[in-house]
């Protein structure tokens, strides 16, 4: 299995901890470039639908 599968099945496995990395990254950023808040919270929403769907990918049965 590969780095990459690990992953998918990890985020498949923990979708809420993935969330809470993600929310955490965007409030840093926020932090540091607050001005652009609504583009950040925009990219985190993108990032989150994104890891779902991987996850969801991670915990289909090989083909």
């Amino acid at each position: 299995m590969s780095l990459f599968d690990k992953a998918k099945e990890a985020l498949g496995q923990h979708p809420d901890q993935a969330d809470q990395g993600i929310d955490k990254a965007a409030d840093a950023a926020k932090g540091k470039w607050g001005e652009h808040g609504d583009q950040i919270d925009k990219a985190a929403q993108k990032a989150k639908d994104f890891s779902r769907q991987q996850g969801q990918e991670g915990q289909q049965p090989p083909a």
